[in-house]
Order: C-alpha cells, then structure tokens, then sequence
C-alpha cells in the first residue's frame, strides 16, 4: 500500500494538537504520539454540511532531530525509515487518528527485520483489535 499525500502531516497546529493532546508510547527506537484527528470547523449554517463520508486514513509525521539522530544524512535515513515501517503497517493503524514518529539515534543501527518487528509489536499493544 502506497503512504499518500493526505496521510502526510504538514501543520505546525496539527503537530502541536498530538504533542498536547495526546498519548505517548515509547518504542525503543522511536518514540510515538497519537491523538485522534481534530473535527474539522463546522460550517455556520448546517444545510451547507458535507454528507458523512468514509473515515481518513490514519495521517504520520516524521521527526529526527539533529541532536537526537545525527547529521542530515543520518535524519533523513531516519526519518526514510520510519515511513517505510509505517508505509508497511498502515492497516493496522486505526483511521482518523494522527501520529507523530519520533526518531532516536539507535533507529539507524537497527536491521530491516528488527525494525519492521517494533512496529508489529507497537500495532499488537496499541491497537489489539486491528493488528493483523
């Protein structure tokens, strides 16, 4: 499965919302926060409501600071990687509900097996009901 651009997160707002909003889970590697999605702004008059559609798709962002991961190079190996993993995972991952990866310096050291499993595992703890 494709990691489209709407599942992108882009927004500093949107950002800023999971850091305060909502949970953390620490993964070892990386560090993960999510926060179901802000309602979008309703309009004034409710004749003019959009009808109800399917729910989005789950939306990441992808951090690597300098200080936590290294160099460009290595932030942006970081940071290629987790959006693989989550590219990998998506399904699992529950719709309308926004994640922010956090990328430590151990990310890069770990193998392609080892960081695909903490992903699985971190799909098993978090969302039992749609891991695959």
């Amino acid at each position: 499965m494709r990691f489209r651009p709407e599942q992108h997160l882009r927004r500093q707002g949107d950002f800023d919302h999971i850091r305060n909003v909502g949970r953390r889970f620490d993964c070892g590697a990386f560090t993960v926060f999510y926060a179901p999605r802000r309602p979008p702004l309703t309009p004034v008059n409710t004749t003019d409501a959009p009808p109800p559609t399917a729910p989005a798709p789950a939306r990441a962002g992808f951090v690597a600071s300098r200080s936590a991961v290294g160099n460009a190079v290595a932030r942006a190996r970081a940071k290629r990687r987790l959006r693989e993993g989550f590219r990998a995972h998506q399904a699992a991952f529950p719709p309308d509900v926004d994640f922010i990866f956090v990328a430590r310096r151990s990310l890069n050291g770990l193998e392609h097996t080892a960081l695909q499993e903490r992903f699985s595992t971190l799909c098993r703890k978090l969302f039992p009901n749609r891991a695959a």
